[in-house]
C-alpha cells in the first residue's frame, strides 16, 4: 500500500481508501461477502473506511463499526458524515449545532468507538449560519470526538467563506473536502483542486467509476448484467447513453494499450494528481477490491492526458479579459 499526506495535515490514509456509500448489508450473506472485503481491505494496508450516517438509515455505521473492532484502533482512519435526515423530526437533518451535536454521539454509538478521525459536512446548508456550523466541528475537534473536520460537495466559494469565518473566529482548521470525481465528471479540475491545493486541504473522491460506468461491465449494444447496479438503480441506469458508452469504448482500448482493466485504469487516472489524498471506492465483493488494489501499481503516461481531454472535449475553464 501506498500513503499520503491529507492535504498539509500530518495524518497519511492510504491512497484506496474502502468506501460504504453502497455496501449491501441486506441480509448474512451480503454482509459476510462485505465482512470479507473489509478483511482484505485491512490486510493489503488500506486504513482509511468511509461511512456516512445516512448510509442505509445507520446499519451501515452499525456494521461498519463491529467489523472494526477486529482491528487495532490506532491504524485506522475513520470516518463519518452528518447533514441527511437520520429521522423524522424537524430538527434530525441539516447542519445546526443541535443536529450535529446529536448526530456525532449517534455515529461513535454505531461505529463503537470514541472519536472519529475525519468528519465530514455532507452537503452544504444554506439554512444554517456557516458560523454555527463551523463553531460546532470545532468544538468537536476540542471535545476529542473528531480529529479533522470537512465537507462534501460544497462549492468552492462556500470553502472559501468557510475559511474566513474559520480565520475570524480562531477556529480548528478544516481538513478535507470531499467531492465527486472521475473522467465523466472533472468539475473539481476548474476551481476546487486549486483551492484545495492554497488552503492545504486533502482531496478524497467520492465516486471515481463513475457508479460503475468506468468499470467496463457496461458495454454498448450488450443487455444490462443480472444482478448489477444498473438493474435496481436509476442513478447508474442514466449515465448508459450512447454517448458514455462510445467514450467507454475508447477508453477501453486505452486500458488494454497499458496491460490493464477500465476499472484499474481509472482509479489510477484519478490518483495522477498529487492533490489527490486518497480515492474512496466501493467493493460489494472481495474481487472488486482486489482488483481496485492494482491501481497502485499502474503509472498512465502523459500522452494519455491529452488523449483523454480530447476524448471527452476537456478543457479548464478560464475567463480571459481583453
Amino acid at each position: 500500500m501506498k500513503y499520503r499526506r491529507l492535504g498539509k495535515q500530518g495524518i497519511r490514509v492510504s491512497e484506496i481508501a474502502l468506501g460504504s456509500w453502497m455496501t449491501d448489508v441486506s441480509d448474512q450473506s451480503k454482509q459476510d461477502l462485505a465482512a470479507q472485503s473489509i478483511q482484505l481491505a485491512y490486510e493489503n494496508g488500506v486504513n482509511f473506511f468511509d461511512c456516512a450516517d445516512a448510509y442505509s438509515g445507520g446499519a451501515a455505521e452499525r456494521f461498519l463499526g463491529k467489523e472494526m473492532k477486529k482491528f487495532p484502533r490506532k491504524e485506522l482512519v475513520l470516518s463519518s458524515k452528518v447533514f441527511f435526515p437520520t429521522g423524522k423530526g424537524v430538527n434530525d437533518q441539516g447542519l445546526s449545532r443541535k443536529h450535529i451535536m446529536e448526530s456525532i454521539d449517534q455515529s461513535l454509538k454505531n461505529m463503537q468507538t470514541d472519536y472519529l478521525d475525519l468528519y465530514f459536512c455532507h452537503r452544504f446548508d444554506p439554512n444554517t449560519p456557516l458560523e454555527e456550523t463551523l463553531t460546532a466541528l470545532s468544538d468537536l475537534v476540542d471535545q476529542g470526538k473528531i480529529l479533522y473536520y470537512g465537507v462534501s460537495e460544497w462549492r468552492p466559494v462556500q470553502i472559501l467563506e468557510a475559511q474566513l469565518v474559520i480565520q475570524k473566529l480562531g477556529l480548528h482548521p478544516m481538513a478535507v473536502v470531499q467531492p465527486q470525481y472521475n473522467m465523466f465528471d472533472r468539475y473539481i479540475e476548474n476551481e476546487l483542486m486549486d483551492v484545495c491545493g492554497k488552503l492545504g486541504l486533502g482531496i478524497v473522491p467520492f465516486s471515481p467509476l463513475s457508479q460503475g460506468l468506468l468499470t467496463g461491465k457496461y458495454r454498448k449494444g450488450q443487455p444490462i448484467p443480472a444482478g448489477s447496479r444498473a438493474t435496481y438503480q436509476g442513478q447508474i441506469k442514466s449515465l448508459l447513453t450512447d454517448e458514455n458508452l462510445d467514450k467507454v469504448e475508447e477508453l477501453i482500448k486505452m486500458a488494454d494499450e497499458l496491460g490493464t482493466d477500465l476499472a484499474t485504469f481509472s482509479l489510477a487516472w484519478d490518483l495522477r494528481d498529487p492533490r489527490i489524498s486518497s480515492v474512496i471506492t466501493g467493493a460489494s465483493k472481495p474481487q472488486q477490491l482486489q482488483n481496485n488494489l492494482k491501481a497502485l501499481d499502474v503509472t498512465i503516461p502523459e500522452e494519455y492526458d491529452k488523449r483523454i481531454d480530447k476524448l471527452f472535449h476537456f478543457k479548464k475553464f478560464e475567463r480571459k479579459i481583453g
